[in-house]
């Protein structure tokens, strides 16, 4: 309220109390005047109050909505992250689990199981079956005697080496697996059979002059072999898999160090 309105509601307070004007014609109606104003100033200040309160809770309650949201927000964005952690963890889980269907977990060659279905798949594709292919089942001789006389964690480790040198032996499109034991398979695409027992001799001889040091042991060893040409219309895993089995028995039972072939 101004100065001016309050000195005027002074000098009419003053007036309706002087009992000189008490019967003027004009006492009762600015009485009334004045006590209406009463009213309507006591009304609009509990409107003003009113605003007031609802503005501050207006404020109140969209600062509170902003922070719901700001903690959802984050809540979301924590579920997010958690979810995109365990979808990489699934993602890694199976490469994994198919690493390990597929591959042997000490030397990290294929295991049979995958050679079996690139056979599989070969009996099925007459074009490779076209460019023909060798199989040589590689067994390391006398392999026993390395686990009873330095432990089998010494004939492990021995194993990881020797499947080192056959892939740096092997060319880039041919494969190896370890097929169990000592014994490793190798698929020798695109090749005949003479050309194979050249490359599997080469390897042989390789594997035999390169000391194999684990810890304070060094090993030599030497491999026998058997070697067999797929056939058109053979069953690779029954037949050819079997012939080049028959052919490393007979290089075995030799003598061993040596390599034998089996002519379909």
């Amino acid at each position: 309220m101004t100065r001016e309105e309050t000195e005027l509601l002074s000098w009419i307070e003053s007036l309706l109390a002087d009992p000189n004007h008490a019967r003027h014609p004009l006492h009762e109606a600015l009485e009334l005047l004045y006590h209406y104003h009463l009213e309507e100033k006591a009304r609009l200040e509990r409107m003003v109050s009113i605003s007031d309160n609802y503005q501050r809770y207006a404020r109140e309650d969209h600062l509170s909505v902003r922070q719901r949201y700001d903690k959802a927000l984050r809540r979301q964005e924590k579920l997010s992250r958690i979810s995109d952690g365990f979808q990489q963890l699934m993602r890694e889980h199976n490469i994994a689990l198919k690493q390990d269907s597929t591959h042997d977990p000490l030397t990290g060659l294929p295991n049979r199981r995958m050679i079996g279905e690139r056979l599989e798949r070969d009996l099925n594709d007459a074009g490779r079956r076209s460019l023909g292919y060798t199989l040589a089942m590689l067994d390391i001789d006398h392999f026993k005697q390395i686990n009873d006389r330095h432990g089998h964690e010494t004939g492990d480790q021995v194993l990881v080496a020797i499947a080192h040198i056959i892939q740096q032996e092997l060319r880039d499109y041919d494969l190896c697996a370890r097929w169990g034991g000592e014994e490793f398979l190798l698929l020798l695409a695109n090749t005949h059979l003479e050309e194979g027992r050249t490359i599997v001799d080469r390897l042989r001889r390789r594997l035999s002059k390169i000391p194999i040091v684990v810890g304070d042991v060094t090993l030599s060893v030497t491999a026998s072999a058997g070697l067999s040409e797929h056939c058109a219309g053979e069953d690779p895993l029954r037949e050819t898999l079997l012939r080049a089995d028959q052919a490393l028995l007979r290089a075995k039972r030799g003598g061993r160090d040596r390599c034998c072939v089996s002519h379909g």
